[in-house]
């Protein structure tokens, strides 16, 4: 049975940082790219950050330089550092998985989809 689980969300004031963490099991990491994506209230969901099977990464514009992608297949877990956070990075955030990176629109083609972890950026 395929499972996407995230973790590490809560509350941060603006300036701190945050570690997700995305653990999978029921497929082989290793042979899948996976993403970030996240969702604020009453926003479209936005893709955030990517990683490929063969550790090519890519970044939204609004979190390069901020944000770090990166995977440990062995423990079948990618992560996605969250550093110098902004009010506007609030939003649920969703790991999922498929063959290839989607870093546009929705993420909609993304085969296997986690429940989300809510990250709050407030002083």
């Amino acid at each position: 049975q395929v499972q996407v689980v995230e973790s590490g969300g809560g509350l941060v004031q603006p300036g701190g940082s945050l570690r997700l963490s995305c653990v999978v099991s029921g497929f082989r990491l290793g042979q899948h790219a996976i993403g970030w994506f996240r969702q604020a209230t009453g926003k479209e969901r936005e893709p955030v950050s990517c990683i490929t099977d063969d550790v090519s990464t890519y970044y939204s514009d609004s979190v390069k330089g901020r944000f770090t992608i990166s995977r440990d297949n062995a423990k079948s877990t990618v992560y996605l550092q969250m550093n110098s956070l902004k009010l506007e990075d609030t939003a649920v955030y969703y790991c999922a998985a498929d063959a290839n990176c989607i870093m546009y629109g929705s993420g909609y083609g993304m085969h296997y989809w986690g429940k989300g972890t809510l990250v709050t950026v407030s002083s």
